[in-house]
């Protein structure tokens, strides 16, 4: 059966999973950067941007776990771009440039409609409007019996929690504090969503945290 899985989602200590001010400069908001200095370091990431070099460890373990039997894909407007409000134009195709690192579909939840948007590699971005079980449903059709990773960003993550929809959830817990922007779990109860704790495990640059239902 498919499971909707959160993986590598990057937070603060203080509960924080994106900065104030997304742009196109900051996109994880003003200061927000430091999340993902664990995941850049490792080879995951390394290779998605054609590099050979890369972190081995705990860190890598997890962050190439999250891409192992994922057969579509759920995100929000704001993780596929900084823009707000209608389409100006469709130039942009998200941050990750010709081939996301997806190679699935990838449903974009939008008030704002927009035509289908196929990149190399097997990504098809679908600009979907609808509840978070409506969007699910469609993911998990395009699945065909592969999980769905649910990438985020944060509010989406928070609607899904809330609906009590997430079969696993991964957070990596950054070393730092951002002090504001955008709380994931403030006013959630993880185990009204159905989410027991599972793991605890120490890596290199985060603390990976693993919440399943059980």
């Amino acid at each position: 059966m498919s499971k909707l899985r959160v993986e590598s989602f990057m937070i603060s200590v203080d509960g924080f999973g994106a900065a104030p001010d997304q742009s196109m400069e900051n996109p994880f908001g003003v200061g927000g950067k430091v999340l993902t200095d664990w995941f850049f370091k490792t080879k995951t990431f390394q290779t998605m941007i054609g590099r050979t070099e890369g972190s081995t460890g705990v860190d890598e373990v997890f962050a190439s776990s999250g891409f192992t039997n994922i057969g579509a894909n759920i995100m929000g407007r704001h993780m596929f771009g900084p823009q707000r409000g209608p389409w100006e134009n469709e130039d942009w195709k998200g941050w990750w440039g010709p081939n996301p690192p997806y190679h699935s579909p990838v449903f974009v939840m939008t008030h704002h409609p927009r035509p289908r948007l196929t990149m190399e590699g097997g990504t098809v971005f679908e600009f979907v409007h609808g509840s978070p079980q409506d969007v699910l449903a469609r993911a998990k059709a395009a699945a065909q019996g592969k999980d769905i990773r649910l990438n985020g960003g944060v509010e989406t993550v928070r609607n899904f929690l809330k609906a009590g929809l997430v079969d696993h959830l991964h957070l990596a817990v950054s070393p730092v504090t951002l002090g504001k922007g955008e709380n994931l779990l403030a006013g959630i109860d993880l185990k009204r969503a159905g989410l027991t704790s599972t793991k605890t495990v120490p890596g290199e640059g985060a603390l990976h945290l693993v919440f399943e239902r059980m």
